[in-house]
């Protein structure tokens, strides 16, 4: 008997109207992921990752095909997905605490006593280990520490899936690494459902399950996708010697760079 996928692309494409008529950005995308799973997206500038996680957030409409979560459509935004983008998106003047504080209260206003926001919102901190600046605003803190302030605020949001735009790409390799580890004690803890764009061909074997290779656009579809069979938890510098991680990492080198030619600057 087969189980129903947690989450599913149907027939996925999308067009956008240019001066020159139509742009078709992305064609036939078909993916079905599974509750718990943690799914990376990968490909070359241009290949319409970020398209295909903003439509699975609701933020753009798909011209054909469809995304279901759990038997429903998927055409809006909505709390059960929740995005993190690169770029944390914090409110300047609220507090980290605050931060987190208003996502709690457009999804679960009415629903928690006021002890109870205040409980989750630390519990959440707390998961991202920011509890010891839950007074301070982002302009007091650093690039990866803002960072850990979104991830607690998508996390606060309680949403069956969790979708990370280059979530550490503008931080420097030390803070980029710690951030990784935390999401791994994270995923490992909450067992949420990830999907992640990255550039970081390191990044996306280290953390995930499977990853989606993305063709060059336009019309960008799934050109491969690779199962990467490491246990975890997973230790990044035993990995380092690990021949399955190193034939991981050759593989989807090989379909970027010899099977995807770099389109021209």
């Amino acid at each position: 008997m087969s189980i129903a996928s947690h989450l599913e692309l149907s027939g996925v494409g999308i067009s956008f109207p240019t001066d020159k008529g139509l742009f078709c950005a992305l064609q036939n995308v078909n993916l079905k992921i599974n509750k718990g799973e943690f799914v990376s997206l990968i490909g070359h500038s241009g290949c319409g990752k970020s398209t295909v996680l903003n439509i699975i957030a609701g933020l753009y409409q798909a011209s054909t095909g469809g995304v279901i979560l759990d038997g429903k459509e998927v055409n809006e935004p909505g709390p059960e997905r929740a995005v993190v983008f690169q770029n944390h998106s914090l409110l300047p003047w609220l507090s980290c605490y605050q931060n987190v504080e208003l996502a709690v209260k457009q999804v679960f206003g009415g629903k928690k006593s006021k002890a109870e926001i205040r409980e989750w919102i630390l519990h959440n901190l707390e998961l991202v280990h920011m509890t010891h600046a839950l007074d301070k605003r982002p302009d007091e803190i650093s690039g990866g520490m803002k960072q850990r302030v979104g991830i607690a605020r998508a996390l606060a949001m309680q949403p069956k899936v969790l979708l990370m735009d280059e979530p550490f790409g503008a931080l420097d390799a030390l803070t980029r690494a710690h951030l990784q580890d935390s999401l791994m004690e994270i995923h490992a803890t909450l067992g949420n459902t990830v999907i992640m764009i990255t550039h970081d061909v390191d990044e996306a074997v280290l953390l995930s399950d499977r990853i989606v290779m993305m063709s060059n656009g336009p019309a960008a579809s799934i050109g491969d996708i690779l199962d990467v069979p490491l246990a975890r938890p997973r230790d990044r510098l035993a990995l380092a010697e690990d021949p399955a991680y190193n034939k991981c990492r050759q593989q989807v080198l090989q379909f970027l760079y010899q099977r995807q030619q770099r389109p021209a600057a």
